[in-house]
């Protein structure tokens, strides 16, 4: 037997490698001649970097950059050298929780330490990226990230602009001529799950900028420095990027990664299951467990185990998941190709104990659900050995 073990992190407590983990052992007390098969997933947010370099035996690297308010942070991403792959969240360099509250001010955080993890990657010998786009301090339209990439943002005088969202007000000219070369040989993969436009009322700045430090005066500033940037683009790029689905993320970087470095804007869940190939992991496989640290109602809206789902099902391959806790709306995933569910819990505990006894229960939540199954197993063998007895239609009945 081929099983697939396929979770999400469960956050705070275990990373989806430890919960892979914790599952086999449970399932291993009981299939003991099974072939397990770990596969570290994500949704493109929190957890990515760690969960991909997990899948592909890739590594960390760390280097020091500018983080958004200016100063040096020390910020990592994963590198799979055996695929080409680099995987980078942008607020490892360029993240909200890198600037202190009282010192949160969009006009002037800069996206520039994310081009650094990008130039660092290229360096490596990085060919293929996933960059996830959450969580940023910035509203600087990605232009940070490209200066630090080579090219030139210039005032109407063909001075170079200085870094900071407010500072677009002054772009005159948009000269690519020295981007780095590389890119045009990469393919850019963005974990983009909102669908904000770069300017307007559900643009970066008026949606996004608050939450950075913005004030209504701010948020009109800003907007108006993205449409500057997007009319820029559009003259010399020839990129109208102004109003697409997914330009606003992390403060109009979106648009830069779209318009300047050619990425593709996808859902973080279907970037994650491409850049592990889960497909060909599932070639032969008889069941797939998943799971996450939460199942609720929200979990059907792109998260890391409907993924899994959705391409288990396009290869003819059963889903189960095993999760922290769930909620009691979490029935609709069943909808959505997950067969059962399950509660890694054993018994009533504060939060606080539930984290600390994560492994614990999962092991023991994984060694009970494979029982049940070897259970069935056995009753099936016993039905098929007894003359006269059809075998049982083991599909799942639909729901009430």
């Amino acid at each position: 037997m081929k099983v697939i073990i396929a979770p999400d992190s469960f956050k705070e407590s275990l990373s989806a490698l430890a919960v892979a983990n914790a599952i086999e052992e449970g399932f291993r007390q009981v299939f003991p001649n099974a072939r397990f098969v770990k596969v570290p997933v994500a949704d493109g947010g929190e957890g990515t970097v760690q969960a991909l370099i997990d899948a592909t035996g890739g590594t960390l690297r760390n280097l020091d950059v500018v983080g958004p308010a200016g100063s040096t942070v020390r910020a990592a991403y994963g590198l799979s050298a055996q695929t080409g792959l680099a995987v980078i969240e942008m607020a490892a360099a360029s993240g909200l929780e890198l600037v202190p509250p009282a010192q949160r001010d969009p006009r002037s955080t800069t996206s520039y330490g994310t081009g650094q993890l990008i130039r660092d990657a290229l360096n490596a010998g990085a060919r293929r990226f996933v960059i996830g786009v959450g969580g940023s301090a910035t509203n600087d339209g990605g232009a940070g990230m490209l200066q630090a990439l080579g090219v030139r943002l210039l005032d109407a005088t063909g001075v170079d602009i200085d870094r900071g969202g407010a500072a677009l007000a002054r772009l005159a000219r948009i000269d690519v001529s020295r981007l780095d070369a590389r890119i045009g040989a990469c393919q850019i993969d963005v974990a983009c799950d909102v669908t904000n436009p770069l300017v307007g009322p559900l643009g970066a700045s008026a949606v996004f900028g608050p939450q950075k430090g913005a004030t209504p005066e701010m948020v009109r500033q800003l907007d108006q420095c993205l449409q500057r940037l997007s009319e820029v683009l559009q003259r010399d790029l020839g990129e109208d990027v102004a109003g697409v689905p997914g330009a606003g993320a992390a403060g109009g970087l979106g648009a830069a990664l779209l318009a300047v470095l050619g990425g593709r804007l996808r859902p973080g869940c279907e970037v994650v299951m491409d850049a592990i190939n889960l497909e060909a992991v599932l070639d032969g496989a008889d069941l797939v467990v998943t799971g996450e640290g939460r199942t609720d109602g929200q979990t059907v809206y792109g998260k890391a185990p409907i993924g899994v789902a959705r391409v288990a099902a396009r290869c003819g391959v059963p889903v189960i998941a095993l999760s922290g806790c769930l909620t009691p709306d979490s029935a609709a995933v069943h909808e959505h190709g997950i067969a059962a569910v399950f509660s890694a819990v054993r018994r009533p505990c504060t939060v606080e104990e539930a984290l600390r006894d994560a492994a614990v229960n999962v092991r023991s939540a994984a060694y009970n659900v494979a029982s049940a199954l070897s259970l069935g197993m056995r009753i099936e063998a016993s039905r098929r050995a007894r003359p006269g007895i059809q075998a049982t239609d083991t599909r799942l009945p639909a729901r009430p």
